[in-house]
């Protein structure tokens, strides 16, 4: 959940630092051009002062004079361009330039230049240069009429390099980009902060709902902090974990004292069948079926008492050599298999884990039967012990007929067998026995095909305890 919500909200807090960060920087450019240009303006006007008092020479021809005001704005537009390495010049209505630095500068016919001059012959400052940016090698025209008793007797141009300027806005942009950067580091870890704050309930809460899923019925969610509406939700869910665990709880007494009362008049109930047995000839088929199914409804008796235990005990965990104690009941097993022709291998290798060891050989004695009893004569049973991560597994694989993918979704589950094996000895309990006392002690099990025929059953203990 926090992957998705930690992009949603730094998405946004992006979007709304580039709402505020994008025009800053374009206001930034448009200032500093319009410092520029300004300066540039100001610049034109004193000069258009200057060239008022010039007198006029010959249409078309240069003027000559050595008059001290002609001489004053030369000496002005040298010095200018000397020290700012602006171009600007003063030029008749013809083109034809009054005083000009450098000297070799004059109005081409076409450009930012002509067009700037033309629109000072109208009387009019010329429009402010379009917006330069940083990448752009352009430059800066201003013109400005020189104005005599009402007519336009020459314009003044100004032609800027904009590389201080464009300089300017690039610093004025990274320094917005590196507070663009710095509030988007801040909000990131604001997101981050208030992510957990109001994922951290939701967190235990999956933490808390996978223990009770597993088996661990007295876990519960501590209320803390987070959102009020998590805070309830946390306390439902406790509330709902108590009657959950009240009702499982009658659910295994009922059980346990139910198979224990039915147990006592079964005993008896067997002890008669076999006193009328020996009243009735020797063989009888009738009463040898009564008695099988006596045995069999006891059986089921004492796997139903024996489930009610293992879900209602706490697992007794230790640091356990699973590799001997696999191999002590891979030997305890090979005298059954090797009457029904079954060949059962062990590959079992020192690997210690933290599981309970009388509830791990009830589980692998449960499941080597099972491969035992469903393998055909001239098949084979391995159990492999292995190191897996933070668990340790051990692997029974048979050549039996395996199960489907559908009796695989149901194996396991309680009085549940298989179609195909109704005919053999069994209460349908054993392996939901197994799968209760593996939970209890953080253990599972697992079911799966092994090829080319057969089952794999997987059971797997954690190899470091919870503490």
């Amino acid at each position: 959940m926090r992957t998705r919500l930690l992009p949603l909200l730094i998405v946004l807090m992006a979007a709304v630092l580039l709402a505020l960060g994008i025009p800053l920087a374009l206001s930034v450019a448009a200032a500093q051009q319009q410092k520029v240009v300004v300066d540039r303006i100001d610049d034109t006007a004193r000069f258009a002062s200057l060239a008022q008092f010039v007198t006029d020479g010959p249409s078309g021809s240069r003027r000559t004079s050595t008059d001290e005001r002609m001489e004053a704005l030369r000496s002005e537009l040298e010095s200018y361009y000397g020290v700012y390495g602006i171009r600007a010049g003063v030029f008749y209505r013809n083109g034809s330039a009054m005083a000009n630095a450098p000297d070799a500068w004059f109005v081409p016919q076409t450009g930012e230049v002509r067009d700037a001059f033309e629109e000072a012959l109208l009387s009019r400052r010329s429009h402010d240069p379009r917006q330069v940016w940083p990448w752009q090698r352009s430059r800066l025209v201003v013109a400005s009429p020189v104005i005599r008793d009402g007519d336009v007797v020459a314009v003044v141009v100004t032609d800027s390099p904009t590389g201080q300027m464009r300089s300017r806005i690039l610093r004025g942009w990274l320094i917005i980009g590196a507070g663009e950067i710095a509030a988007m580091l801040l909000a990131v870890g604001a997101a981050l902060r208030l992510t957990g704050w109001v994922l951290r309930p939701v967190r235990v809460l999956d933490a808390t709902t996978h223990d009770i899923a597993t088996g661990r019925l007295k876990s519960r969610v501590a209320v803390g902090g987070g959102p009020p509406e998590l805070r309830r939700l946390a306390r439902s869910f406790n509330e709902m974990a108590d009657n959950v665990e009240d009702v499982l709880e009658q659910q295994r007494a009922f059980v346990a004292d139910a198979s224990h009362q039915l147990r006592n008049p079964l005993s008896a109930l067997l002890l008669r069948i076999e006193l009328l047995a020996l009243e009735l000839p020797e063989g009888n088929e009738e009463i040898a079926s009564v008695r099988t199914e006596g045995k069999r409804l006891a059986q089921v008796l004492d796997d139903l008492l024996d489930l009610a235990l293992a879900e209602h005990a706490d697992a007794d965990l230790g640091l356990t050599d699973i590799g001997a104690l696999a191999e002590e009941r891979v030997a305890a097993w090979s005298p059954a298999a090797e009457a029904q022709g079954v060949r059962l291998t062990g590959d079992c290798p020192p690997t210690t884990a933290w599981a309970d060891p009388i509830t791990l050989s009830s589980a692998l004695d449960a499941v080597i039967d099972n491969a035992v009893k469903f393998s055909p004569e001239g098949g084979t049973v391995e159990v492999i012990v292995a190191a897996d991560g933070d668990r340790t597994t051990v692997v029974v694989t048979d050549t039996g007929p395996g199960l489907t993918d559908e009796e695989l979704a149901r194996v396991g589950d309680r009085f549940w067998r298989s179609g195909r094996h109704q005919n053999v000895k069994g209460s349908g309990l054993g392996l939901s026995i197994v799968r209760a006392l593996l939970t209890a002690g953080g253990g599972s099990i697992d079911y799966a095909h092994h090829e080319p025929r057969g089952l794999r059953v997987t059971v797997s203990v954690p190899r470091h305890g919870a503490g």
